[in-house]
């Protein structure tokens, strides 16, 4: 397995012998104010701000700074793997990228060059159905490299069925129902600027190209795109999403199910006793309710409730391979990562990608190793102290 804390000494030995530097910061956290230089308004909109006034996202990154490693010492090890399996899916370190949707937003290749990114280092890519490019475009992107598919459950049944079937028939593997956005959240910095990317018909590419969703209307997209619209936003809210929906997806999904969003464990429980193979505890990244729990200071109560007997998967405010030393620690089996590869990919597309993923997982390398933990399945809650 690659020792992925090498990608520092080949910075250092570049620098030295040629004279040149990468052109992107290796600092995670700085990511999104050299991103602002390259997006636009709505983008940048669209991208970064949270629901509300910003409190979950705020809540988000404190949960993060509340906790530290502590480092062990003398406990070294020379070969290091960080690779893991996770509901059947091989990757070389527990780390995903998370659904975004509409990634044109960022850069005109969108999730093509994300899929690409990950496909290149075998991380897991999971595509958003409110994504730029259809299932079919994205897995011939992804080629062999593993990838999942996230769900907005639809109100017609007819075009969840034909999701899921263009999904596995396209070689995605995983199924992760959002629960979390059944509606959006009050969102302000779309509304003061009256932008939201689907009412353009951005960021509709799998209904656009769905058999059963094109059925539905009376005459083509190009000749009347307003009605797709209007059709889209018919069946895209679903508030009235329940627990006793999910056997319909069992029935037409023969691989495993994960449900995106809980936070709570009563909820956390009743996807167990509702058969689900896993859980991602997440808040959207603070996109759905402002003022909402910290997604990190939800994972240790849900690990312990039901750690022992399904997957859990983390998201909201990752940002750096600490930070998913963190999350790993206090329950987590994988992480996945949002922004900072959406902010990789519109400073340079696939090689910005590229670029994140191998910082973030360089740092997970050596901060591992330098905290006394070169396999990231030792770490435990005792890994960290609480400030």
């Amino acid at each position: 397995m690659p020792n992925f804390g090498d990608f520092q000494t080949g910075v250092y030995v570049e620098g030295m012998f040629t004279g040149t530097t990468s052109a992107l910061t290796t600092n995670m956290v700085r990511l999104e104010e050299h991103a602002r230089e390259v997006l636009t308004a709505e983008a940048m909109g669209y991208i970064v701000p949270s629901a509300g006034d910003g409190a979950t996202a705020r809540a988000n990154r404190e949960a993060f700074e509340r906790w530290r490693i502590v480092p062990r010492m003398m406990r070294g090890a020379v070969e290091r793997d960080l690779s893991c399996t996770v509901l059947g899916t091989s990757m070389p370190a527990p780390v995903m990228l998370a659904p975004i949707g509409v990634q044109t937003l960022a850069h005109a290749d969108g999730e093509l060059a994300t899929a690409r990114a990950a496909a290149a280092l075998g991380i897991p890519y999971i595509h958003s159905t409110a994504a730029a490019h259809s299932f079919e475009e994205v897995a011939e992107a992804s080629g062999d490299g593993p990838r999942w598919y996230q769900l907005y459950y639809p109100t017609d049944l007819d075009v969840c069925q034909s999701f899921l079937e263009r999904a596995r028939a396209s070689g995605f593997t995983t199924l992760v129902v959002t629960v979390d956005t059944t509606m959006l959240g009050w969102r302000p910095a779309d509304l003061d600027r009256g932008f939201l990317p689907f009412l353009q018909n951005v960021g509709v590419a799998n209904y656009l190209t769905d058999p059963a969703f094109l059925a539905k209307l009376a005459k083509p997209v190009e000749e009347d795109p307003a009605a797709a619209t209007f059709h889209w936003a018919g069946m895209f809210p679903n508030p009235g999403l329940s627990w006793a929906d999910l056997p319909f997806l069992r029935d037409h999904w023969d691989g495993p199910i994960v449900l995106k969003g809980v936070v709570a464990v009563e909820d956390a429980v009743l996807a167990v006793e509702h058969g689900m193979d896993g859980i991602v505890v997440s808040n959207h990244g603070g996109r759905q309710v402002d003022g909402a729990i910290a997604s990190l200071d939800a994972l240790p109560a849900i690990a312990e409730a039901v750690g022992h007997q399904t997957t859990i998967l983390f998201d909201s405010g990752v940002r750096t391979g600490t930070d998913v030393i963190k999350a790993l620690a206090l329950g987590a089996d994988a992480v996945l990562v949002g922004r900072p590869f959406l902010y990789g990919l519109a400073l340079a597309g696939q090689g910005g990608v590229e670029h994140v993923l191998r910082c973030l997982l360089a740092e997970l390398d050596l901060a591992l190793t330098l905290s006394g933990h070169p396999d990231p399945a030792a770490l435990t809650p005792d890994a960290l102290s609480r400030f």
